[in-house]
């Protein structure tokens, strides 16, 4: 289907113009009038202001005649209407028709109370695609002749065949009939009772219980005596590699210190290899440092880079850019990684650096 922005002279105003004045294609376009268009356009223009002047009457033929070369069609005949022009040789509107405000319409509409839906097994068996079916026609956006058909179909009133109980309602059946339905494959209720069905036992073992009790908060012995409200106290969820998570923290320190002191080790180095006399005060063990510093990386690597909260995945050890949670550790000046490794290594338990849950490592 042409697009409205490939006819020549339409422009980013005169497109949203035509689409708010109900114009979405190059179709609906070649099938307007030119009068009853330039009209629209005007008054669309007067209500959203969107462009400072409407388009002229030319500007519109000119629009209307390069939509329908596109579409094959023939040219349209500009015979433009005045007051004086009589009716019968004013041309006939084809601007789109809000029929919804017709009565017969109206009318139509209150005695449909249902619509049938097209079988699936038809369009299976008669090889119909969903594009092949035709849209619906909208009613308020419809141009041309549109014919109505006001039918009485209600149902002839019949000997019921059985007497209503008080509140029956009995609603005419005017749905086609249903097709035969295979009752070899039925079964009785009674059938389906003598079948003696396993259900999956729900209740949890004292094993299971122990384990989630286990999780989600330390057993009595671990903080016997202690204060709740100190930090010695144990708290939080259970992680599941402890050991990872310390060794982690232990080399993120070791890592955060030895990078400062490799720096200034190979200057000191480089200082006394080129003045001998002046730096003759440095020691050679310095070397030490940045000789260390890759395996301390790659040991950072594997247990510092893997360290993560058990409740939103997050890294701990690995500085970012965003917004940290209030109950964070955090030491001005420092950060926040320095006190979380601190803290899990003295406490044996941390709170997350982003979303704050308490995360122990002490059963």
């Amino acid at each position: 289907m042409a697009t409205l922005i490939s006819i020549p002279g339409i422009g980013k105003t005169s497109l949203e113009l035509l689409e708010a004045a109900g114009f979405l294609d190059a179709e609906s376009l070649a099938k307007a009038g030119v009068d009853e268009l330039t009209e629209e356009l005007v008054r669309a223009n007067r209500i959203l202001g969107i462009a400072k002047r409407a388009p002229a009457r030319g500007n519109v033929l000119k629009w209307i005649q390069a939509a329908r070369k596109n579409l094959d069609l023939p040219e349209l005949e500009d015979t433009p209407t005045s007051p004086g022009t009589p009716a019968a040789e004013k041309p006939a509107p084809t601007m789109p028709v809000n029929y919804e405000g017709n009565p017969q319409v109206l009318k139509m509409l209150s005695q449909a109370p249902f619509a049938i839906p097209f079988p699936a097994r038809q369009l299976v068996e008669n090889k119909i695609a969903v594009s092949d079916i035709p849209p619906a026609i909208l009613l308020n956006r419809y141009s041309g002749d549109l014919e109505v058909r006001i039918q009485d179909r209600s149902p002839s009133v019949a000997k019921p065949q059985r007497q209503n109980a008080p509140g029956y309602v009995q609603v005419a059946d005017s749905t086609p009939a249903r097709l035969e339905i295979d009752v070899s494959r039925l079964r009785s209720t009674e059938d389906m009772q003598s079948v003696p069905r396993k259900l999956a036992s729900s209740k949890p073992t004292p094993q299971q219980d122990d384990r989630v009790a286990l999780i989600r908060a330390p057993r009595e012995s671990t903080n016997r005596g202690l204060d709740p409200s100190s930090r010695r106290y144990v708290r939080g969820v259970l992680h599941t590699h402890p050991f990872s998570i310390r060794f982690g923290a232990i080399i993120t320190l070791i890592q955060m210190a030895l990078l400062p002191l490799s720096i200034i080790s190979a200057i000191l180095l480089l200082l006394s290899d080129q003045k001998p006399e002046t730096f003759s005060w440095v020691p050679k063990w310095i070397l030490a440092f940045p000789l260390a510093l890759p395996v301390v990386g790659i040991a950072w690597l594997i247990w510092g880079l893997t360290g993560s909260c058990r409740i939103c995945g997050q890294k701990l050890f690995m500085p970012r850019a965003c917004r940290k949670n209030a109950k964070a550790h955090h030491i001005p000046f420092i950060g926040y990684i320095v006190p979380l490794c601190f803290h899990l290594l003295l406490f044996s338990w941390f709170r997350c650096t982003f979303c704050g849950t308490p995360v122990r490592l002490k059963k």
